[in-house]
């Protein structure tokens, strides 16, 4: 957000207020992301609704028809997902191979930048968090569901992970932006599934408002989202993001 040049003191001071800053870390990010995403008050990966208590995220499992899989703790709780994984951006990052994340958060801040970013920030049914892991998205036919009502399928032996159709658009303009700003590798099939799954799942007027309520925070919005850039095969990631810190 930039401010206009302003004359009086008490101009000035009020800009000052409505400066945008970008969590600094990742405890940071995730105060931050549960303001953000209160409207909509529901789980991404399975729509179920939420109910927050002080900072505790609780869904509504029985109301979505989620079915515990195996840990029930952590189903019963929302945690915070990152879209494109810690271990995804770490291991493209030279700190990840002198101690892995701990080091990271530690000794590099374009890292920390990356695991704060509230645009790569979801909230996440804690168990399906778990079972996602590091895995990469893709789709799984023949598969079995494996909580229940919610729609999302996981190959432990293959590790990949199927997203419900109604975001797998929303997790293509995520990964799109994170490898525009820090320079991130893409596959060719990943590059490929994701250019697919955005034109399936357009952008909703949702995602559209989640969009400009993140940019009141990060300074500006996910160029995806709003249209201003379109990733297509051979794009160039500008890693406008890798001088921020």
């Amino acid at each position: 957000m930039k401010c206009l040049t302003l004359i009086s003191a008490s101009a000035l001071l009020l800009c000052s207020v409505f400066a945008v800053a970008a969590p600094a870390n990742f405890d940071q990010a995730k105060r931050l992301a549960q303001r953000i995403h209160a409207p909509e008050a529901n789980s991404f990966y399975c729509d179920c609704d939420i109910r927050w208590q002080g900072k505790k995220g609780i869904p509504d499992l029985a109301g979505c028809g989620y079915q515990v899989r195996k840990n029930g703790p952590r189903a019963s709780r929302i945690e915070w997902e990152h879209v494109v994984p810690a271990h995804h951006f770490g291991h493209q990052r030279q700190c990840w191979q002198h101690g892995g994340r701990k080091n990271c958060v530690k000794t590099d801040a374009v890292f920390r930048a990356m695991e704060a970013d509230l645009y790569n920030l979801v909230p996440a049914i804690g168990e399906v968090n778990g079972d996602r892991s590091n895995y990469r998205f893709g789709v799984l036919p023949a598969t079995p569901a494996q909580h229940g009502a919610c729609p999302v399928k996981v190959d432990f032996k293959q590790q990949v992970f199927e997203p419900a159709p109604n975001v797998r658009g929303d997790i293509a303009r995520i990964y799109f932006y994170m490898a525009d700003k820090y320079n991130l590798s893409l596959s060719r099939a990943q590059q490929q599934l994701f250019i697919a799954w955005q034109k399936q799942d357009p952008v909703t007027e949702t995602e559209q408002e989640l969009n400009q309520r993140i940019q009141q925070h990060m300074g500006h919005d996910n160029p995806f989202v709003s249209g201003v850039r379109e990733w297509n095969l051979g794009y160039r990631p500008t890693g406008y993001g890798l001088s921020a810190r």
